[in-house]
């Protein structure tokens, strides 16, 4: 069994996808927009071009996407996605890569489980917290 996150992104969602890529390197596998449907699903002109359903891959992870059915506002809460970088350099660089137009929640900086850590909404209201495992304690 697999958990992946399934974010829907109001109308952005080729925008997200272009930023997360070059943001934290992340790899869009499949994309269908909703005139490409085989099944001809009910989408306004205006929403034709836009991504009915994406895949993409951060590190070894998958997560799903979409535009979602209209631009209505959607709020994220309750969760946070979480990267685990590999050393404190690469944790800095997502970190502000992700933060850019974002809301930083808690700065990036050692903690007593990490030598980096901290979390950010990204300019898609998306939570993410980024840290460091290391011999501290991660």
């Amino acid at each position: 069994m697999r958990l992946e996150p399934y974010l829907y992104f109001n109308g952005r969602a080729e925008e997200a996808l272009a930023f997360y890529e070059h943001a934290i390197g992340a790899e869009t596998l499949s994309l269908l927009r909703f005139k490409e449907s085989p099944e001809g699903v009910t989408a306004t002109p205006e929403w034709q071009d836009k991504i009915m359903h994406a895949t993409f891959r951060i590190g070894s992870s998958i997560i799903m996407a979409s535009d979602g059915v209209n631009a209505a506002p959607q709020v994220f809460s309750g969760f946070s996605i979480a990267i685990v970088a590999d050393d404190d350099e690469s944790g800095q660089r997502m970190f502000d890569a992700l933060s850019a137009e974002g809301n930083v929640r808690m700065e990036w900086q050692p903690t007593f489980w990490s030598s980096g850590f901290g979390m950010i909404s990204d300019k898609f209201g998306i939570p993410w917290i980024v840290s460091v495992m290391d011999d501290m304690g991660g």
